[in-house]
């Protein structure tokens, strides 16, 4: 786990390879077809190389959410598990990272009163509106969640139940974790993984981001409320739709990106006390000996 454009697909790739592994994505928008280049999914041949699971899985219509990837994550854990190999769960969406590792929360809910806030807020006028309201109701998961629509409603449901935020709930109950993991968080110092942010995404439209946004705005994809939330995308059709210039929008996407990276940073710092820091760059084969130590120990 680890901030965006911390190096972990090239770790896992390299580790699975090499302790007879398979990958599951914990990236909430690999899992969509149609979006590749912008979500920094593996290369085809990576994919060939090593089995990946939770990629290219679903159509940008149909929803994922927390409780579904802990369900297909925990199911390909136990397929791979059968063929005798070693699992590497890897990505940077804590919350989903989080929901496999301690389970789903057992806070209340309540399918109608879901449904109704769906109806109101899971789109974008609604989430503009829900940012205002959560700002004032509930600080803290404001906080926490106001990058996050569908998060930000379940943690609206769960103040409208209970009187209380997530955050405070949670607080009051200590998770356990459900598997023995070795669990590493990649860290780097910011000012490099600031450099690390801006040159992946010159290298990501150097391979044709743009042409991918402009067939992705053809299919119709982008105007789906998923895809609306990637990073890049809607940016990026700003600049096709001449509303701004090319090094205008190469800026933009760099700045959201390590605005989401302090975000992670944020997240798996404070969420995970399971995960091992790990200083970036670590040279492989001390990376592979401490791995092989660990799995042994």
């Amino acid at each position: 786990m680890g901030a965006t454009a911390g190096g972990k697909t090239a770790l896992a790739l390299r580790l699975a390879a090499d302790f007879n592994g398979e990958i599951i994505s914990a990236d909430s928008m690999q899992i969509y077809k149609g979006l590749d280049i912008g979500t920094a999914k593996p290369a085809p041949q990576q994919l060939k190389k090593i089995p990946h699971h939770l990629i290219n899985l679903y159509d940008i219509e149909r929803k994922l959410d927390v409780y579904r990837f802990a369900e297909l994550a925990e199911s390909a854990i136990e397929e791979i598990h059968s063929r005798g190999k070693l699992p590497f769960v890897v990505g940077g969406t804590g919350f989903y990272i989080h929901a496999l590792l301690y389970g789903l929360d057992s806070l209340p809910g309540n399918a109608e009163l879901r449904a109704g806030l769906d109806a109101e807020y899971d789109n974008p006028e609604g989430y503009e509106k829900l940012k205002i309201l959560m700002r004032v109701k509930d600080p803290a998961d404001f906080e926490r969640w106001h990058m996050h629509r569908r998060k930000l409603i379940r943690a609206l449901e769960v103040f409208t139940l209970t009187g209380k935020s997530i955050t405070e709930l949670q607080t009051l109950n200590k998770p356990q974790l459900r598997f023995p993991v070795v669990a590493w968080n990649l860290c780097w110092e910011r000012a490099e993984l600031k450099r690390r942010i801006a040159e992946r995404t010159q290298a990501m439209l150097d391979a044709g981001w743009v042409k991918e946004t402009e067939a992705v705005i053809g299919a119709g994809i982008l105007k789906t409320p998923t895809a609306h939330q990637v990073l890049g995308y809607k940016i990026i059709s700003e600049y096709l739709d001449g509303k701004t210039d090319f090094e205008t929008m190469r800026a933009r996407i760099v700045t959201n990106t390590w605005q989401l990276a302090r975000r992670q940073i944020t997240w798996f710092s404070n969420q995970h006390p399971e995960a091992e820091s790990i200083p970036m760059p670590t040279a492989y084969e001390i990376l592979k000996k401490k791995f092989e130590k660990e799995i042994r120990d």
